[in-house]
């Protein structure tokens, strides 16, 4: 690879980079390969770090890079041996373990390696292993406190097709005599299921025993995509996506041997894949798993600011509410010098939580933009440049974003003027080809293979790119993505159910929370506490379970009688504002709209404040990403 040591401050720095095409670039045919190369330049360079909960004295867990790729070759030996070829699937069902990278990059080295959500009920799970054709899972052994066996026992009788179930045992984290307690509570483990670190430790670690010529459009990996319940839909990716991606990123983060990128998002997702997984493999710096939950540990939060220090952690990615829980951690009693910068994407970060992190830490914020369909990122804020608060910056090297106009039934129309919102989309080495499933792909790609993504933006005359809304429905719950018809059809199982429409409620740090409106059926009557019941026995992806129930009369319709969800949004966020605003004041009246170019305004009129009330409205207004006037009424 020909590297580069330009920080990008501009799109003219972009445009200079790209001058030298990808061909030239000489990228590796593979991720197994970009490992490989990462293995022989800096061997003993440290690749992975692990711990269990981030304690002082707990001793983490390390590779070195020879280590790391020993391991993944293992790996993928062990996969061939039991039938995966190149067209075979692993799919994986882990929290973050060094296991879960040996199972991604060995899985891409021996087949193809299909990632699921831990989360997901064994339902979902299940059709996500079928959709895929997986022919091997890997998931956790059984382990106090953990549920992912129990969900894996219980589908066992339909997963009789698997080749194999091959399980990771966390108790080998412990220290003795906490391993031999659990291991001996436990007892053998069941019938046909293979334990994965004795299975890899009798495969080669110096070659692969697949001979395997990797080609840059070999397929290696599926991600699901389009909520986190629901059908899934399956996005490939290309060996030649994701080392694109990789080294566009690198080109943004501008990693070396001395940087460390701590990882506390699940491995399931693109994001902690890429961002803080292949692109600083491909740097050779270090990748911190921060416990096997992440973020979701309680550890972690509490202990981030110390655990920064501890391992000189130069970076980090999280979405809008673990930057909000931060602010709770006081961090002023800590070095962060070894900081560079920290990634928000996922979900909208609120400017007024940049601010207050920012001017808090020290620490500087990029945000961020991608999709699963991109294999990872599309625009950033550039490191050396300017920075733009509810900006998702530039576009990245080597991928192309533009703004199109579309007419009504989706087709392409022409390209956007500078500030003129279209349909934002993208283009590109690291975009996919298409949907596993054919159905999948209509209606989503413009002429000269655009992948429309469905949000609304526009462009400045600098380049950078304004998220102004989602055309798309999914509901985005601190970087969840949730399908609202999901929620619907559990709606409409009640019997007193006529009309059921789920949109995101806004919230000042999880992005959205999901709510859904109700419109029920002539001479019934229903409580919502009954509601709420009925949604929490029905929907079992916890994430999902709408927040409020509102009941209203009609919902509107367009005048082909669709659900006008627009309309609904709009009242969804007047109606967060009444709550947060209602101790102010007398009579508080919201009227929200939105505006075509610049997002929703909302009009607040308050009558008999209390002292200050400007204050203290402006103060909780600040968190939520819309423009706003205040009036006073008698």
């Amino acid at each position: 690879m020909t590297p580069t040591t330009q920080e990008i401050s501009s799109l003219a720095d972009i445009q200079a980079i790209e001058r030298i095409p990808l061909s030239q670039r000489n990228l590796p045919n593979s991720t197994y390969e970009l490992i490989g190369r990462s293995a022989q330049r800096a061997p003993d360079a440290t690749a992975l770090t692990f711990f269990l909960q981030g304690d002082d004295d707990e001793q983490p867990f390390s590779l070195n890079y020879r280590q790391l790729f020993a391991k993944i070759t293992q790996t993928a030996n062990a996969f061939h041996r039991l039938g995966i070829g190149q067209h075979q699937v692993v799919s994986f069902l882990l929290p973050n373990l060094p296991q879960t990278h040996y199972s991604i990059w060995g899985g891409e080295a021996a087949g193809i390696v299909n990632a699921i959500n831990p989360l997901l009920d064994a339902e979902h799970i299940l059709e996500l292993i079928k959709a895929s054709k997986s022919e091997v899972l890997v998931t956790l052994a059984p382990f106090p406190g953990t549920e992912l066996w129990d969900k894996v026992a219980a589908m066992r009788e339909q997963l009789q097709h698997l080749k194999a179930i091959i399980v990771v045992d966390l108790a080998q984290f412990l220290p003795e005599p906490q391993r031999t307690a659990i291991k001996s509570m436990r007892g053998p483990l069941p019938e046909g299921v293979l334990d994965f670190d004795e299975l890899i430790a009798q495969c080669p670690s110096d070659h692969l025993e697949s001979q395997r010529i990797f080609h840059p459009d070999d397929i290696a990996s599926y991600f699901h995509t389009g909520g986190t319940t629901g059908t899934p839909k399956l996005a490939p990716h290309s060996h030649h996506n994701e080392v694109v991606m990789a080294y566009s990123m690198s080109l943004i983060t501008q990693f070396d041997e001395q940087d460390s990128a701590l990882c506390g998002l699940p491995l399931f997702h693109v994001n902690a894949v890429i961002v803080t997984g292949l692109a600083p493999f491909l740097t050779c710096s270090e990748v911190i798993l921060a416990t096997p939950q992440g973020y979701r540990s309680p550890g972690l939060i509490k202990n981030f600011w110390k655990i920064v220090e501890r391992y000189a952690v130069t970076f980090f990615s999280g979405v809008p509410t673990i930057y909000a829980a931060l602010l709770n951690i006081p961090s002023q009693d800590y070095d962060l010098s070894s900081l560079k910068y920290a990634l928000c994407g996922a979900a909208p970060m609120p400017v007024e939580l940049i601010r207050q992190f920012e001017q808090r830490t020290g620490v500087r914020i990029i945000e961020g933009y991608g999709l699963t369909e991109g294999t990872c990122g599309s625009c950033a804020t550039p490191t050396g440049g300017q920075q733009r608060p509810g900006s998702i910056g530039l576009r990245m090297p080597y991928c192309e974003v533009a703004i199109k106009i579309i007419d009504e039934n989706g087709l392409y129309i022409r390209d956007a003027h500078t500030d003129e919102v279209g349909q934002l989309c993208i283009r590109g080495p690291s975009v996919f080809k298409g949907y596993l499933k054919a159905e999948n792909n209509q209606g989503v790609w413009l002429d000269g293979g655009w992948f429309n993504t469905g949000d609304l933006g526009r462009q400045d005359a600098e380049g950078y790119f304004w998220l102004t809304g989602r055309s798309k429905d999914l509901i985005i719950r601190g970087g969840h993505n949730i399908d609202p018809q999901m929620i619907e059809d559990a709606m409409y199982q009640h019997p007193a159910v006529a009309v059921a429409a789920a949109v995101g409620k806004p919230d000042e740090y999880a992005g959205e929370l999901p709510a859904i409106y109700i419109q029920l059926k002539p001479e019934h009557q229903v409580s919502i506490a009954a509601l709420l019941q009925h949604a929490q026995q029905s929907i079992h992806e916890r994430a999902a379970q709408p927040k409020d129930i509102w009941l209203v009369e009609q919902i509107p319709v367009t005048a082909v009688g669709k659900i006008f969800k627009p309309k609904l949004r709009l009242d969804a966020m007047r109606r967060v504002l009444v709550e947060r605003l209602t101790d102010l004041a007398v009579s508080v009246q919201v009227d929200v709209t939105a505006d075509a170019q610049f997002g929703m305004h909302a009009h607040i009129q308050v009558q008999q404040p209390q002292q200050d009330w400007e204050t203290l409205a402006q103060q909780r207004l600040n968190l939520f990403k819309l423009n706003y006037t205040l009036q006073r009424i008698t």
